[in-house]
């Protein structure tokens, strides 16, 4: 298997099914696997899932029994794949699935030097006015602080090496930050820009009030976490 698509979900029931169908299209020809990860929904999206695994070998399902949070779903979601490679994004059918095969080819063209993780780049984003302002801001006192050279870590659309995730401190909203953590893990990492779309279906589970003071929280612990970092390269030494 090449490919491991992890999905976030959280009362999504009317953007799962349109978005698997999505996937099955712009992987044809990729040998894949989708886990979808249920966290703790109050909806029929687990429901959903079950009728849809029913016809799809290439499905999967896991689920949390209380809602816990993106980042720990996409962590378990990784835990439980079989691929050398994930590709995450989020449920909300925004990150257009015909982008991860082009994600995909760039972390395996090791003829020129692959990234370890290429991050999506929503350089003209379909949110409201007040999420693009904020994420603007938010992404400039970042790239200050922790030096990530990203501009758009909130894409959920990313594609990276498993085995080096998996390395990666875990911690609650850790997702926002990858780019920061691969790069403390001595991992090479890119932004390819990639499509978005406007919310059709559903509620957003995002707003300024749940978003702002963890937020801030969450970039002092990882700046902290930068700057207490001692990994120095190691050179094998050897007999004379």
């Amino acid at each position: 298997m090449e490919l491991s698509v992890v999905i976030p979900l959280h009362n999504e029931q009317e953007n799962v099914g349109p978005l698997i169908e999505e996937i099955h299209i712009a992987l044809s020809g990729i040998d894949y696997e989708i886990i979808c990860i249920d966290d703790g929904s109050s909806d029929g999206t687990l429901d959903r899932l079950r009728a849809l695994s029913a016809g799809s070998q290439r499905l999967r399902i896991l689920r949390h029994s209380r809602k816990s949070g993106q980042s720990t779903a996409v962590w378990n979601g990784v835990r439980y794949s079989r691929s050398p490679w994930v590709a995450t994004l989020d449920g909300d059918g925004q990150n257009d699935p015909a982008d991860i095969p082009r994600l995909f080819r760039r972390v395996r063209d090791e003829a020129t030097g692959a990234p370890t993780c290429v991050c999506g780049w929503r350089r003209n984003r379909r949110d409201t006015l007040l999420k693009r302002i904020s994420s603007k801001v938010a992404n400039h006192v970042r790239v200050l602080l922790l030096r990530d050279n990203t501009p758009d870590t909130g894409c959920g659309l990313k594609v990276f090496s498993r085995e080096a995730f998996l390395l990666l401190p875990y911690f609650d909203h850790m997702h926002r930050f990858l780019p920061a953590l691969f790069i403390r893990g001595g991992y090479g990492i890119e932004s390819m820009e990639v499509n978005h779309r406007p919310r059709c279906r559903g509620k957003s589970k995002y707003g300024l009030h749940n978003r702002l003071w963890a937020g801030i929280i969450d970039l002092l612990g990882v700046y902290w976490l930068l700057h207490r970092s001692r990994l120095p390269e190691i050179v094998e030494d050897k007999l004379p």
